[in-house]
């Protein structure tokens, strides 16, 4: 890497490039096991991405010509189902062999979450503003890959989205209120 990155942020892109690769190889393992054709082409999309992505990570650091990070585009139509719906006890699988689209889909969920808080902590860390505004538009295309497959799992039940009465919901929202104090 060139002399004009920092200790911090050359680390900090090591950290990320290592973990984009042990996700990749993860999802390549975890592929095997889509039944769902809907999942498996979110897995293959993703998977895409994600290596087109770390691609050019290596390229812009590499070559010091740090260009923009591709936006992942997730599907933002989506309404999502709210409540619990009788979940089922959830425990380990006895073996790899029962892994099926639950687990393929919490496995990259995972991922995206923790691609997400590596690549905004590692913006934090830079000095260069490319290379900051590359992992900051990377965190935000980890949080929309893992918005996508969080859709997945909520549609088929798999992540359900727990709420608390609306009294008591509304009386938290409305616990808060614009400030009317004016700074100067």
């Amino acid at each position: 890497m060139a002399a004009n990155f920092g200790a911090h942020e050359v680390m900090e892109i090591h950290e990320i490039l290592s973990d984009t690769i042990t996700g990749i190889n993860t999802v390549q393992l975890y592929n095997e096991h889509c039944k769902d054709p809907q999942l498996k082409n979110l897995v293959n999309k993703q998977q895409d991405f994600m290596s087109n992505e770390f691609n050019n990570m290596v390229n812009a650091i590499q070559q010091e010509g740090i260009g923009e990070a591709v936006p992942y585009r997730a599907n933002m139509k989506f309404s999502p189902t709210y409540g619990l719906r009788n979940p089922s006890p959830q425990t380990p699988n006895p073996s790899a062999g029962q892994v099926d689209d639950q687990d393929v889909a919490s496995a990259l969920l995972g991922i995206h979450k923790t691609g997400a808080c590596k690549r905004l902590a590692g913006a934090l860390e830079c000095s260069h503003p490319n290379l900051r505004q590359m992992l900051i538009q990377g965190a935000v295309n980890c949080a929309d890959q893992a918005y996508d497959v969080w859709q997945y799992m909520n549609s088929r039940g798999y992540y359900q989205v727990p709420t608390m009465q609306q009294n008591t919901t509304d009386t938290l929202i409305n616990t808060y209120q614009p400030s009317t104090q004016t700074y100067s």
